[in-house]
């Protein structure tokens, strides 16, 4: 599959690795659609990713495997990435299918929409049996590992280890996928639902040197960029809790409506003039 690459598009992968690289850790905010990348990259941010659940939650539909379509998701990548002109990986959640050679489709599909960067995780989307097998596991992440390589500009390939999400708080195979993951290629390691800082860390010490990813923003989880750096994390994603967050303030807003019947909520809503300009500043 043939992948042009053009100055624009080169600018920003090399933007996104040199971030893995240097010093520091770094927020990659999820946005869930073109207006909150835009939103996102006006506070500051570096870089983006997406969110499959806030995606299934504007298209109205649950978060989880099969209920968003690999187009759909793709098509939103696409929106996401031309709306900004900051580097945005994508969730490709576990690549769209369950054999290597639909993972390293999925890339490089993925990559014609102007991300520089997505995840594969070792979740099937079988509530029977909820993870890949440790063999299969590590030959998808491999073949999304050969995709991304064979791009004409650096792709940085997430790997996800999911047992702590899916009903197997088993850290010790997490790790060992997770490294094995790392030896695969993978330039970044993520295994959502770690708990605690023993937990963070033990993750870092194993795949180190390369950069883990932590998810922020989960109840029961909370710790400071500062803290997570100071652990060795380099890298901070939301999943879908600004999503979520936009949701709450939308859900108690049209509570009031309901009962008691007043509006004061738009007294808290962002004015019209400021959200209108912020966007019309990308369309003149």
């Amino acid at each position: 599959m043939n992948i042009p690459a053009n100055d624009i598009l080169i600018t920003k992968a090399e933007a996104f690795k040199l971030l893995h690289a240097q010093p520091g850790i770094f927020v990659v905010p999820n946005a869930w659609d073109a207006g909150s990348a835009r939103v996102l990259e006006t506070m500051g941010f570096k870089a983006l990713a997406t969110t499959s659940a806030g995606l299934a939650y504007t298209l109205g539909k649950p978060d989880g495997h099969a209920s968003i379509t690999r187009e759909e998701t793709l098509q939103n990548a696409r929106s996401i990435a031309n709306a900004v002109s900051l580097p945005v990986s994508a969730d490709l959640e576990n690549g769209f299918g369950d054999t290597p050679e639909m993972c390293a489709e999925t890339i490089l599909l993925a990559a014609k929409t102007g991300i520089v960067g997505g995840s594969i995780e070792d979740a099937t989307g079988n509530p029977a049996n909820p993870i890949y097998p440790f063999e299969l596991a590590v030959e998808r992440v491999k073949a999304a590992v050969a995709a991304a390589k064979s791009l004409p500009y650096p792709f940085m390939l997430t790997a996800r280890a999911e047992n702590l999400i899916h009903g197997r708080p088993d850290l010790n195979d997490t790790i060992k996928r997770l490294e094995a993951f790392a030896d695969a290629g993978a330039d970044v390691l993520f295994a959502p639902g770690l708990k605690t800082a023993a937990e963070i860390a033990a993750v870092v010490k194993a795949v180190a040197p390369r950069p883990v990813n932590v998810v922020m923003g989960l109840s029961g989880t909370s710790f400071s960029l500062r803290e997570l750096e100071d652990i060795g994390v380099k890298r901070v994603s939301v999943g879908s809790s600004l999503a979520r967050a936009a949701y709450g303030a939308f859900f108690k807003a049209a509570e009031e409506i309901i009962a008691p019947g007043t509006f004061a909520y738009a007294n808290d809503a962002k004015p019209y003039p400021e959200l209108n300009n912020l966007f019309k500043s990308y369309n003149s």
